[in-house]
């Protein structure tokens, strides 16, 4: 997103920002995949503090605070494609969140493509050279760090799948937390683990045999993803690894499927939650017969997303 076009610095007018998805969300044909929804909205937030004064650079560089989107959930009602402008739309709500709401037009009209809730919090960072108190018109954002939620056990010599992937179907991937998913040089950021949702996902459905790459291929069935919430409870640190659970929850109508990510790191012989994430996830048929409907999900589909490894 490129263009500002909302009265700057008004802190009880809604920010609109324009611009594009990027085309690295166009993997399947030209539409644009669910993380850069999320991204777009990411943007703008950020042009919502720029336009009450205070970005994110300049909360860091002049204040020592870091803006950490903690809790973002939307729907996607419609889809986004390759070459469309989009505008978002951001107003702040009573209780200190923002609605976000994209928009782009389609024969002339306008169609929502997201409605969202977004909740951000400004951090005091251990990496920044100073600190000071929060522009008095995002006061009201800045927060202690986190508590850590309580964690989870880990007996001497027990290995983490055994406390962490004890549902049935559960599938447990463990990354290294790359530099490049953290921000003020410290934390996994918001979009890392939007990113990270994306990927176990991809692993998960590989794992069962029936990968992205193999639905496209043998039945020209095309991911859809019709509602992603995501909620950080405490920082991960750049590095450190992350186990990351996926549980399919439940079917739904027969077409799509209910799933939740759950993110922990290991400290000092316990898993902290650093992470949780439900994502609503389904199929279009692209091609022949039914085209353009949702697929229904057969038994062989329901057995390997319930836990049935081929």
């Amino acid at each position: 997103m490129t263009e500002t076009i909302s009265p700057a610095r008004e802190t009880d007018a809604p920010t609109v920002l324009r611009g594009r998805p990027s085309p690295e969300g166009a993997n399947i044909r030209t539409w644009i995949g669910f993380k850069h929804f999320v991204y777009l909205v990411e943007q703008a937030v950020l042009q919502w503090l720029i336009d009450r004064g205070a970005g994110a650079g300049t909360l860091f560089h002049e204040h020592g605070l870091g803006v950490r989107i903690t809790d973002c959930s939307v729907q996607l009602p419609a889809v986004l494609l390759l070459d469309d402008e989009v505008d978002a739309r951001v107003a702040a709500r009573d209780d200190g969140r923002l609605d976000v709401r994209l928009t782009a037009v389609r024969d002339g009209a306008e169609v929502t493509v997201l409605r969202g809730k977004v909740a951000f919090a400004l951090v005091r960072e251990r990496t920044a050279d100073r600190y000071r108190p929060a522009p008095p018109a995002l006061a009201r954002w800045e927060v202690a760090e986190p508590v850590e939620p309580e964690p989870l056990a880990v007996a001497a010599g027990e290995p983490v799948e055994a406390v962490l992937a004890t549902e049935p179907g559960s599938y447990l991937w463990s990354w290294r937390a790359p530099y490049f998913y953290c921000h003020y040089s410290d934390t996994v950021q918001h979009s890392g683990f939007v990113r990270a949702l994306e990927e176990v996902v991809d692993r998960f459905l590989a794992d069962r045999g029936i990968s992205v790459g193999r639905l496209l291929r043998e039945r020209s069935w095309i991911p859809v993803v019709s509602r992603v919430a995501l909620r950080l409870h405490a920082p991960a640190r750049m590095e450190e690894t992350i186990h990351t659970v996926f549980t399919v929850r439940e079917i739904m109508r027969g077409v799509m499927f209910d799933a939740r990510m759950d993110c922990h790191v290991l400290r000092d012989g316990a898993l902290v939650p650093v992470a949780t994430a439900r994502i609503l996830h389904g199929y279009a048929i692209a091609a022949g017969e039914g085209a353009g409907t949702l697929a229904e999900l057969d038994d062989g589909v329901v057995r390997a997303l319930l836990g049935d490894r081929p």
